[in-house]
């Protein structure tokens, strides 16, 4: 996909016409210094998704039982979040997962911040991390947050840790393995949300300091909003999203502590996002239903 310079469109097509790779060129996601134009790369990703995700194991039997669109997990989950945004305004939704964790906002950022962003942002941004994650991922928090670190919050020590890793499940059932997975998703979190948000950084010139901001600016977020496996079914789920305004170094454009936390109770957030393409207030009326609002 080149959703580059338009000048360099036929230049693009002549080094793609002997091979055997599908070409498609699209609108320029960057078309001035000063906008992002990301929806058609977005659109075209999709269909490119859809059209080869049925040669992977199984996944033609999918396609045969189906007759509507194929979306992945965060696309879908994306969609929810745009329609949820027309009807309660700014949010934030976080999907930790077994493999990754992923970090959708909807939101135009506060005017002031934007008086001062060095580099425009997308309206409805979606970041996907592929090491955060509370089972297939679980080595990598470990590793970021040290094991001692962890033995420590767990009141265990490192022989005991070690056996809880060992026998950690998709679903934990046991007391020490449910308070083990919600350590893990309270990091996957914080680091998640941290790397998707932007910061304030001064700069040195000619008449001194000054204040800009880079990357996405969270500060109006009015929804945090938790979907997926461990912010669904963990018993401390809405306390470890209500952390994430406190674990700011005072630099990051992370949502306030004014920001309302909801949950996605009967976990169907990414069915709805499909099913809104045709029935987009069904699925709003359910998805409302869901969060309790």
């Amino acid at each position: 996909i080149y959703a580059g310079n338009i000048e360099n469109h036929e230049e693009v097509k002549e080094l793609f016409r002997d091979k055997k790779s599908e070409l498609h060129i699209v609108e320029n996601v960057y078309p001035k210094i000063d906008q992002l134009n990301i929806e058609p790369t977005r659109k075209v990703i999709k269909q490119v998704f859809e059209k080869h995700i049925i040669h992977a194991p199984g996944m033609q039997k999918v396609r045969d039982m189906v007759n509507g669109p194929i979306m992945p997990t965060p696309g879908a989950v994306m969609e929810a979040a745009k329609l949820l945004y027309d009807e309660i305004g700014d949010l934030m939704v976080l999907d930790v997962g077994g493999a990754t964790t992923d970090v959708h906002s909807v939101t135009e950022g506060s005017e002031e911040i934007n008086r001062i962003l060095i580099n425009p942002e997308p309206f409805a941004k979606r970041t996907v991390e592929g090491d955060l994650g509370v089972y297939v991922s679980m080595p990598n928090v470990v590793e970021l947050i040290g094991k001692e670190k962890l033995a420590e919050e767990l009141n265990v020590t490192l022989g005991e840790l070690e056996n809880i890793i060992e026998n950690h499940a998709p679903i934990p059932k046991t007391e020490m393995d449910i308070s083990f997975t919600e350590t893990l998703t309270y990091y996957a979190v914080i680091n998640a949300v941290k790397r998707h948000a932007g910061t304030l950084r001064n700069i040195y010139g000619p008449s001194g300091k000054k204040t800009v901001a880079e990357g996405k600016d969270l500060t109006g977020v009015k929804y945090i909003i938790g979907t997926g496996g461990a912010l669904t079914r963990l018993p401390n789920r809405i306390s470890i999203m209500e952390k994430i305004p406190l674990s700011n170094k005072g630099n990051e454009l992370l949502p306030t502590k004014e920001a309302r936390i909801l949950v996605d109770n009967y976990y169907i957030m990414a069915s709805l996002g499909v099913m809104s393409k045709k029935y987009p207030e069904a699925a709003l009326r359910l998805l409302k239903e869901s969060l309790d609002i």
